[in-house]
Parts: C-alpha cells; sequence; structure tokens
C-alpha cells in the first residue's frame, strides 16, 4: 500500500516539475560561485543530480558543468543520465539564445564538449543485464529453498541494484519486500535506512517521516537487544575491558544512526515548507563525522540551518543555538560567511544581511534541496529583519530605513505597507511625509477592560458556588451509591461546572 501511495506522489512531483518555470542564478563578480570545490563534496548519483540542476539553474556555466556531469556519467551504472543531462543543456540553450541581446554568452554544441563513451554504455548496459539475472536467479533459488536470511539479503541486493541503475519504484519494492524477511531490529534499521536514502534522493519528502518513525522504534530495539547482550558478556567476563569497549562502539553506532534520521527529520519538515521544525531538528544533528558522505554536505547542513533560524527563531535564541553551539561552530567553518552573516543580523546590521543573501543566492539556489525555499526563506528573513528594527521607535522616517536596509524609500514603503496589512508591523505609514507610525496603544483603557474581564469570571465563579450550596441545602444533589465508583466522575463533572461548563 506504502509503495503504490509513494509511486503516485512521485509522478504527481515529477509532472508538476516539468512544467515549472526554472529559476536562474547568476554566476558573476557579484555572486561567486567555485563549481568544482562545490561538486568534490559528492559522489555518485547524488553529484550528477546535482550537475544536472546546476546546468538549468546557472546557464553561464552550463558547459563546465555539463563536462564535469558527463565524466561522474562514465563512472555511474546509469547511461539514462545522459539524456536527462542533454534535457537540462538543451533548455539552457534556449534561455541563452533568448538573452543574446542583453549581452548573454552563446553555449556552445554539446557535442563539442563531451560525448557519451558508446563502447562504455553497450559494456555498462551488458554488465547490468547480467547482474540482473544473476541476482534475480539468487533470489528465486533462495525463496524455493525458504532460507529466510538469504532471501533478505537477495531482496535487499536487488534494491541497490535497481537504485544504481535508476528504477527507483523497483528498487522501493524489493526494499519494502526485505521487511518481510528481517528477523532482528537491526535488519529493520538498516532497510528503513536504504528507504530512507532513496527517498531522498527523489526529493519525496512527505514519505520520510514514515519511515523514520519506524527506523526510530527498531534503532531503540536494536540497542536494547545490544546492551542487553554486553550485559550479559560483561557478567561472564572476567574482566571489563572488552565490554566497555563494545558498549562505546555500540553507542557510536547509535549517535551515528540517530543523526541520520534526524537530518532525514529536518528534511522532510523544510520540503514541507516547515522552517521552524527544520531547523530544530537540524541543529539536533551530530558531529559531521557521524554522517560521512551521507547524500547531504556538511556545508548544506550549515547553510539550511541558518537560514531556517534567522526566518523563523526568536533573535534572542540564535546566538546560544547557533554561534556558541559547539557542535554547529564546527558546521560554521565549512562556510566561512555563515559567521558573518549571523554576526550581522545580531547586530541589527540588516543591510548586510540582505547584501550576503543577494551575494551567495546563487550558491543557496543550486541547491537541490534548498532551491525552492530560496525565495520565501529570504522573504521571511527580510520582513523579520523589518520588524525588529522598527520595535523600539515609535515614529521613523521611510528615507532612514531606506538607509538602514539599502532600499530606495519607495521599496521601503511597499514593503511596510504589506507588514502592516499582514498584521506584523502595528503601525500607519503617512505617505505624504513618509512616515512609519507606531499605533498608539491606551494602556490605561487595556487594564480596566481586562480588570473587568476578570471580575466577570468571578463573580459567575461565585454564582454558580451560591447555586451549588442552595441545592446542597435543599438536598437536591443526587448522591451516588456506597463503592460504585462514580465519585471521581461526578467531581471532574463539578469541576467543568465551576469552570464554566454546563
Amino acid at each position: 500500500m506504502d509503495i503504490d501511495i509513494i509511486e503516485e506522489a512521485q509522478a504527481a512531483g515529477a509532472s508538476s516539475q516539468s512544467v515549472r518555470k526554472p529559476i536562474i542564478a547568476l554566476v558573476d563578480d557579484a555572486h561567486p560561485f567555485d563549481l568544482e570545490g562545490y561538486i568534490s563534496n559528492y559522489t555518485g548519483r547524488t553529484a550528477i543530480e546535482r550537475l544536472i540542476h546546476i546546468v538549468v539553474t546557472c546557464p553561464t556555466i552550463a558547459a563546465e558543468a555539463y563536462q564535469l556531469c558527463v565524466q561522474h556519467i562514465h563512472q555511474s551504472r546509469d547511461p539514462g543520465l545522459y539524456q536527462n543531462l542533454l534535457s537540462a543543456y538543451e533548455q539552457a540553450q534556449a534561455y541563452n539564445q533568448s538573452q543574446v541581446g542583453e549581452g548573454a554568452i552563446v553555449l556552445p554544441d554539446p557535442m563539442e564538449i563531451a560525448q557519451l563513451d558508446t563502447k562504455w554504455m553497450d559494456e555498462t548496459l551488458a554488465k547490468n543485464a547480467a547482474d540482473r539475472g544473476k541476482l534475480e536467479v539468487e533470489l528465486k533459488t533462495y525463496t524455493n529453498n525458504m532460507i529466510k536470511e538469504s532471501i533478505r539479503m537477495a531482496h535487499r541486493d536487488l534494491g541497490d541494484f535497481y537504485r544504481q541503475v535508476g528504477d527507483y519504484a523497483t528498487s522501493l519494492k524489493h526494499y519494502t519486500k526485505s521487511r518481510e524477511f528481517c528477523t532482528t531490529s537491526q535488519h529493520v534499521l538498516e532497510m528503513c535506512l536504504s528507504v530512507l536514502e532513496l527517498l531522498i534522493e527523489q526529493r519525496n519528502y512527505s514519505h520520510l517521516s514514515t519511515y523514520v518513525f519506524k527506523a526510530d522504534a527498531a534503532l531503540d530495539a536494536a540497542t536494547a537487544a545490544a546492551n542487553a547482550a554486553s550485559s550479559s558478556e560483561g557478567a561472564g567476563a572476567s574482566g571489563t575491558g572488552a565490554t566497555a569497549k563494545k558498549k562505546a562502539t555500540s553507542s557510536a553506532e547509535r549517535d551515528a544512526v540517530q543523526s541520520k534520521l534526524d537530518l532525514a527529520t529536518a528534511l522532510s519538515y523544510m520540503g514541507q515548507g516547515n522552517y521552524e521544525k527544520a531547523g530544530q531538528y537540524f541543529l539536533k544533528i551530530g558531529p559531521a563525522k557521524e554522517l560521512g558522505d551521507w547524500l547531504i554536505a556538511p556545508g548544506d547542513i550549515t547553510i539550511y540551518t541558518t537560514l531556517c533560524a534567522l526566518a523563523t527563531f526568536q533573535r534572542a535564541s540564535i546566538k546560544g543555538r547557533l554561534l556558541e553551539n559547539a557542535t554547529f561552530s564546527l558546521y560554521i567553518e565549512q562556510e566561512p560567511y555563515i559567521r558573518e552573516l549571523v554576526q550581522a543580523y545580531l547586530n541589527s546590521n540588516f543591510k548586510v544581511v540582505l547584501e550576503l543573501l543577494s551575494r551567495y543566492s546563487t550558491r543557496h539556489y543550486v541547491d537541490i534541496h534548498l532551491a525552492p525555499h530560496v525565495q520565501n526563506l529570504t522573504n521571511l528573513i527580510r520582513n523579520w529583519a523589518v520588524v525588529l528594527y522598527f520595535q523600539p521607535f515609535a515614529t521613523i522616517r521611510l528615507d532612514r530605513m531606506s538607509t538602514a536596509f539599502g532600499w530606495t524609500v519607495e521599496e521601503v514603503e511597499e514593503q511596510v505597507v504589506g507588514l502592516i496589512q499582514s498584521g506584523e508591523i502595528q503601525g500607519r505609514v503617512d505617505s505624504q511625509n513618509k512616515i512609519l507610525q507606531a499605533k498608539q496603544t491606551d494602556y490605561r483603557a487595556d487594564l480596566v477592560a481586562r480588570s473587568i474581564k476578570l471580575a466577570n469570571d468571578i463573580q459567575a465563579t461565585n454564582r454558580k458556588l451560591l447555586l451549588r450550596m442552595r441545592l446542597q441545602q435543599a438536598d437536591l444533589v443526587i448522591k451516588p451509591p456506597k463503592g460504585s465508583g462514580h465519585h471521581g466522575q461526578l467531581q471532574g463533572t463539578l469541576a467543568e461546572f465551576m469552570a464554566g461548563g454546563d
């Protein structure tokens, strides 16, 4: 059932992505981007998918990305990726041709840059067919012999194979089928991690939480079983050194798996637009060595966490949760501009914040997971910055705000009016004199109104108390039979009655 749902969601997502207008990011002196340094953080299919995304997103460096992508495709087992790359490059060519009048470069023919090795393609397809036949024969043999563990491993190997050749639907079926033949919690955990990797590669964020929940349960069971085994071994052994070392190894493995689950949960929340929850889970991730090369680079985690935090966290908590966080401080070293961005935000230097966001926007847009959310996160940070800047003032001139943010007065007025309409700023704009005025609150009237409301509540409670006392005096209260067990229920009903219930 889960498989069908995931396939339908994937098909719907693919159709929506095909009609979505691509985001074009500039690569120039004002928007620097080191392609080779960036892609060196990834391997395998992840690097290929990101290079194809860069070809579409950054037409000015499409030729370099195309050449690197062909090299990576030659190291993979899926020649079909070359067709995806050609489609992306043609899309970049079409965009550049439409911008020729504005000075854009003309991309060379893809065949002049790099060509797919036909000999390699034939050999890879033949090898794929041979391996598929071998793995299917093994599965059939193990199924006939009813060897449960061997059947599980055969399904796992077939899942890995189909994932490498790009057949995600069949890969998912084999991974989930292996669940029926898992005999330990560790086997279930391995299956869930494989499915999570597959879903992250597909960018199928809505289903990540399902398998994270299953993996959490399997991780707890596997840890309990490992601890029980270590305790029994320690009780029978003369020395405790080996047992302690084994427990330390088990604890380190658990932390590594937990970091992967926290990362998957954070990606799920970010993919669905819940940036506050995403930021909280990104901050739970352990050191980078626990993740290894698990699909996402440490620099990506740094950017995801910072943008989500600046967009949703209270400013008072950002310093302690980001800059003073021992674990996250190591991640910040991967992207040096992030520390400057956070410091500028904390110092209310919002012009620098917006300049940094604009300067490194290309780095944000080339990320396949972050790209759909860059505009939303930037708008949230911009809006929150305007709100924070205006908080101490009763009135402020718009030209002063334009200097602080690096905008024109008209842009400031448009931004402020939008925030007033959304209720984020309580104030009004004097368009003639270009002044923003905070809404005046009559604290005396507000105090009187709250006092009257409190007095009315107390009066209503007292009336109910008097009514109950009179009912008791008139012996109109029905008492429950002794030992009936309804006393607690009547007490609960009385509490509701006194609180204002019927």
